[in-house]
Parts: C-alpha cells; sequence; structure tokens
C-alpha cells in the first residue's frame, strides 16, 4: 500500500486488502472511501469485506464506487459529503487512485484554483488535465 497524500487531510491509494486498514488507522485516518465498484474486483476487496474490516478498525467506511469514464455528479456529491463529514483524515482508494484523485479535485472545485487541483493530482502522477472544463464547471455552481 502506497499512502498518496493529496492535502494532508486527504489521501488515496490504488487498491487495497483488508490487511491495509489497520495501518492506515494507524497512519490516522479516520474514514476510508471506497471509490472501485463491486463488479471489477474479487469479492475478498469487495465493498462487504472492506467496510467490515474498515469498522472492526474503527473507521468511518464510506463505499461511492466510481465507474471510470462515467464520473457522475453524485460521486462528486458523495465524495464532497464524506469528506465535509470526516472528523479527521480521508484515505480514499480505486484501482490506482485516479478516480479517487478526479473525484476529490470535482468536490474541491470551487474552494481551491483548478490549476492548484490538477498540480496536486500531477505531483503523484495523476493527469486531470482532461477533465479541466469539468472542475471549471463544478468551480462555477
Amino acid at each position: 500500500m502506497e499512502i498518496r497524500s493529496l492535502t494532508p487531510d486527504y489521501a488515496v491509494s490504488p487498491q487495497i486488502t483488508p490487511d491495509d486498514v489497520t495501518a492506515i488507522r494507524a497512519a490516522g485516518f479516520t474514514t476510508l472511501i471506497d471509490n472501485r465498484p463491486d463488479a471489477e474486483i474479487p469479492a475478498e476487496v469487495g465493498t462487504e469485506a472492506m467496510r467490515r474490516a474498515a469498522e472492526a478498525a474503527g473507521l468511518v467506511f464510506v463505499a461511492n464506487p466510481v465507474v471510470g469514464g462515467a464520473i457522475s455528479d453524485e460521486n462528486v456529491r458523495a465524495q464532497c459529503a464524506a469528506i465535509a463529514a470526516a472528523k479527521g483524515p480521508v484515505f480514499a482508494y480505486c484501482a490506482s487512485g485516479n478516480r479517487s484523485s478526479i473525484v476529490w479535485a470535482m468536490s474541491q472545485a470551487g474552494a481551491r484554483p483548478t490549476d492548484e487541483l490538477i498540480g496536486t493530482a500531477a505531483a503523484w502522477g495523476y493527469n486531470l488535465e482532461p477533465f479541466r472544463a469539468r472542475i471549471d464547471g463544478f468551480a462555477a455552481g
């Protein structure tokens, strides 16, 4: 598991396993967001297995499945709500961390400049440039 901190309070990662959850909690995270649809993964890392592991470790668990190439406004609203409700740092994961970065950037649009959001993700190798217009659209309201 590689923790890729986009901000002091929000990090992303490629797919994790239930065995990683204790280390995530020990690193200070309080909320775990699963951005991976169950149709993409085996049951041992599916939503319910991850929910059980997260809750057993004392983490708040949020399932917000994001389909690659089809990020919905509801996905963005759900990510924003989970981040806003968190009582501490948030850890989000998907296949590579890219979708978790995209929905984060869209959820933060207007609160931070688009260039900053795109640049922050780019520092970890995530190219959000193709989403610039959509991020700007969320910023506009």
